[in-house]
């Protein structure tokens, strides 16, 4: 069966399937008109369909045997406006699909449909997992904790990205960290108010924080294995009244995105111990509290191996590309915790077309061929997978 044809049958149905879903993008488990899309297509499928984690949908697709595989999709947007000039922009104001979640959607379903024309064929069961606040709070564990990965229980699981820094025919695989950890903070400097003329009297919140920048500079330089990458960013800094008021209070709020799983406690650990230890040798006190993110995503060698086969006839040896980790985050990490299975990226970009920019950049945009090559790399890996021995 030529699966690149197979999918260029549905091509036109998947595009305009990512239109629509673009067209209305949906914060963070708030995707009730997504979820509705994707329960009703599943359902006149034939698919076994259920609504899971508020707004999550699962779909099951049985067939002759007992392996079962997942394929995951995310379906929430990006609080941004979209500037494209296009007859599928965005109806939402302030809301856009800036990440290429509706490609993810769009694909799954498509691929959902594919299947499902040759369930009869199927030496197993497959699962499609539509995941809600990926951007967010994160929807993966919540789908998890209420049963995503049983009934029947998932052996293996497989998922994409778009990334326009690949051009389209392409894919890439990376092999073992893939993706960086996170955990968030947010500092609260408490010093002492006075009138600006008289300094002497204050206890300046300002010029701690600014410190405080300075000083968690050295976790970074000092402090990390220059060989296990480490990211610290303080994002936002607010504080005072006036311009002749010394300030009392300042807030900020950073991220540390790292590598080394084990050593996350640590380095936070010592991030609220510079903060303290600088707010008090200048007089001050700090509040401090961090926030759990997502964990390393960790692809498996059997899996990703698998997807680098299966992909090698379709799109060319050339076109399968290894590249290298990414400090961002992504929550189908909890997946790979749970069970075997590999998160490969979807080249999408088209430099001769201008389709370049990044995502979450309000001008992100997709070369829409990317969608068949997406469909018939998870057909082709499904297929492989339940076909196999092992």
């Amino acid at each position: 069966m030529d699966i690149l044809k197979e999918a260029e049958k549905v091509e036109k149905e998947v595009i305009e399937l990512r239109r629509k879903i673009h067209m209305y993008p949906e914060l963070g488990f708030e995707e009730t008109k997504t979820s509705e899309i994707v329960y009703d297509y599943l359902k006149n499928l034939g698919i076994e369909v259920k609504r899971i984690a508020k707004t999550g949908v699962v779909g099951t697709l049985k067939g002759n045997g007992s392996k079962t595989i997942a394929i995951r999709a995310d379906m929430d947007a990006l609080p941004i406006q979209e500037e494209n000039d296009v007859e599928y922009a965005s109806q939402i104001p302030g809301r856009m699909h800036a990440c290429g979640h509706d490609v993810h959607t769009a694909i799954l379903l498509g691929t959902a449909k594919l299947l499902a024309n040759m369930r009869d064929k199927l030496k197993g069961n497959v699962k499609f997992i539509f995941q809600p606040a990926e951007e967010t709070t994160g929807g993966a564990l919540p789908m998890i904790e209420e049963g995503v990965l049983e009934n029947p229980k998932v052996d293996a699981i497989i998922g994409l990205h778009v990334d326009p820094e690949l051009q389209v025919g392409q894919i890439g695989i990376t092999y073992g960290k893939a993706y960086a950890s996170s955990d968030m903070f947010d500092i609260i400097v408490k010093g002492k108010s006075s009138h600006g003329a008289e300094p002497h009297k204050s206890v300046d919140a300002i010029v701690i924080a600014a410190n405080i920048v300075n000083m968690l500079q050295t976790v970074v330089s000092r402090k990390a294995n220059p060989l296990s990458p480490i990211v610290l960013t303080i994002g936002t800094i607010e504080g005072g009244y006036a311009r002749n008021i010394i300030a009392n209070k300042v807030r900020m709020s950073g991220i540390i995105r790292m590598m080394e799983e084990e050593k996350r406690d640590e380095i936070v650990e010592m991030v609220e111990k510079i903060c303290d230890n600088t707010a008090k040798a200048m007089g001050g006190e700090v509040e401090f509290k961090r926030t759990i993110g997502y964990p390393c995503l960790v692809n498996h060698k059997g899996m990703t191996d698998l997807i680098k086969e299966t992909a090698f006839p379709l799109l060319g040896e050339g076109n399968v590309i290894e590249v290298a980790p990414t400090m961002g985050v992504e929550d189908f990490a909890y997946f790979l915790q749970k069970v075997p299975g590999s998160f490969y990226k979807l080249g999408c970009g088209n430099k001769e077309k201008g389709i370049d920019k990044p995502i979450h950049n309000n001008q992100f945009n997709i070369d829409e061929e990317c969608i068949k090559i997406g469909l018939a790399v998870h057909v082709s890996t499904v297929l492989k997978y339940l076909n196999s021995n092992g």
